[in-house]
């Protein structure tokens, strides 16, 4: 285990969450249990994960593709200093996506 991070949330609630190691040669002081806390709240955290996602999310409802349903799966790491960002499950990274099409009803091709 890389160790916990406490990340506070905008209403003041904390989250606790096994960290990502950091890769900077400096390591944060913990407490004496082990825990860091954090420098960015858990929302500010995950900005960059959230813009990441609706950027993707414009990609595919905007295309040609016109899915029904658009899902898509980030593996985030959380760490004190950088805050969440989109981890690797391999060596090129991990994201997955799902695009759904429902089947036409008759009443909707009679109206095409």
């Amino acid at each position: 285990m890389d160790g916990l991070v406490e990340f506070r949330t905008a209403d003041g609630a904390v989250v606790t969450v096994e960290a990502a190691e950091e890769r900077s040669g400096s390591r944060l002081v913990s407490r004496g249990d082990g825990t860091v806390q954090a420098t960015r709240t858990f929302e500010g955290a995950l900005d960059g994960v959230r813009a990441a996602a609706e950027s993707a999310l414009r990609v595919f409802r905007d295309g040609s593709l016109k899915p029904d349903g658009v899902e898509i799966e980030f593996g985030v790491k959380l760490a004190a200093e950088t805050g969440a960002f989109i981890a690797k499950g391999t060596a090129e990274g991990h994201l997955v996506v799902r695009l759904t099409w429902s089947p036409a009803t008759p009443e909707a091709s009679a109206a095409s």
